[in-house]
């Protein structure tokens, strides 16, 4: 399947409907793209990444419909799989093709795709690539989410090729966004599990990007953007440094007890007009927990103690929160043990990447009792205090 964006400007790419999951890490609801763009000027033709290996005989399908015979460019924005992994296969069928990229994405591209170093051609940041009546324009963006990426962006059409910057995994048979509410969520969830703990990188990079006439923006997965404020606006809130009034809850109780902490818990938090988000961690879609991290003012962490220790179920869920670093102002922990440990202080050790204020937690002997749900409402009240100092997201 080909479709056009604009005059000699396509979307050669793959469909990949029903993958569940990516990295064997990251789940996929909704399936992914994987974007290849090829663009033919007067004098040259280039391939603007590839797709997953497993899908290249769909990307030779819809270059043979468009009957290309000739490609003198393939342009890897990003070294993973799921944008390089078949320029291999290109490369020997399109024998005179040369590989367009940084220096550091060549590095990459040679120790992960064995490519010979005589394929390709360094460019540098701002340079410009001519294909005859259309210029390509290289815009380095380092740590979104690699060391190496890198934005392309044709001049003459306004589009901006994205790589994973602005994306989703969003397997539609819609080239271009048209239920925003729909692939808003997409996009914040990719946003959440891939692109939030390069969130001050980012601000740097849509900074240099305002500098650029920007008509279209076409990630390397999900739909194309003809409205690019509406992603560019999520953005803007997504890497800001301002936060929701809202306390996420992952938790995860063995015999009851944390559980019963945890719903007084959130009838307190309820009653002071805070939107509270529990994750029962033995159900939970770990996506669903990474999206409601993005802009929660607090997090508390539920578990129980097992052996000396947090719940493993909490370890992961605590291990992913750091991983992320998302914006949260705000950690403690609601938690129980049967004779002692340090669950608390194994949590709070596991937090170092989050620049957090701890608030002080509430752990209960066995079952909880009077004197726990009273430190429980002590701990709503000091949430409620904490978020009526804090320049609240609307």
């Amino acid at each position: 399947m080909v479709r056009k964006l604009s005059p000699n400007v396509h979307w050669v790419g793959s469909l990949h409907w029903d993958r569940r999951l990516f990295d064997e890490l990251i789940p996929l609801p909704d399936g992914t793209t994987y974007n290849a763009y090829l663009i033919q000027g007067t004098e040259k033709t280039a391939l603007i990444d590839t797709v997953d290996p497993d899908k290249t005989t769909e990307l030779f399908d819809n270059l043979s419909a468009l009957e290309i015979t000739h490609i003198d460019y393939v342009i890897p924005n990003h070294t993973e799989q799921d944008h390089s992994g078949s320029i291999p296969a290109v490369l020997e069928r399109f024998p005179d093709a040369r590989v367009v990229t940084n220096a550091k994405c060549k590095a990459l591209c040679i120790d992960h795709l064995l490519i010979d170093p005589s394929r390709f051609i360094e460019i540098k940041d701002g340079e410009t690539l001519s294909l005859g009546d259309k210029t390509l324009q290289f815009i380095m963006a380092p740590w979104v989410h690699w060391p190496e990426t890198m934005l392309t962006y044709l001049q003459e059409d306004k589009i901006l090729f994205s790589c994973d910057l602005f994306g989703s995994h969003l397997a539609t048979s819609d080239l271009y966004t048209t239920d925003e509410s729909y692939v808003y969520e997409c996009a914040k969830r990719y946003y959440a599990e891939i692109m939030m703990p390069f969130r001050k990188n980012i601000q740097k990079h849509l900074q240099t990007l305002k500098n650029f006439d920007i008509a279209m923006i076409a990630p390397s997965h999900g739909p194309v953007h003809k409205k690019p404020a509406f992603i560019v606006d999520a953005y803007d809130d997504w890497i800001s440094d301002r936060v929701k009034n809202e306390v996420i809850v992952p938790y995860v109780s063995m015999h009851g007890s944390v559980e019963k902490m945890v719903s007084y818990f959130i009838d307190a938090i309820v009653e002071y007009g805070i939107t509270v988000k529990p994750f029962n961690l033995t159900r939970t879609d770990i996506g669903e927990l990474a999206i409601s991290l993005v802009d929660a003012a607090t997090v508390v962490i539920g578990t129980p103690t097992v052996l000396v220790g947090p719940h493993p179920a909490a370890v992961y869920a605590t291990y992913l929160a750091n991983a992320l670093r998302p914006k949260t102002r705000f950690a403690s922990i609601i938690g129980s043990y049967g004779w002692g440990g340090k669950m608390p202080e194994t949590i709070q050790s596991m937090l170092t990447n989050l620049k957090v204020e701890f608030l002080q937690p509430v752990i209960a002997k066995g079952h909880p009792k009077d004197n726990d749900y009273q430190e429980l409402r002590r701990l709503a009240d000091d949430i409620r205090a904490k978020h009526q100092t804090l320049t609240i997201m609307k």
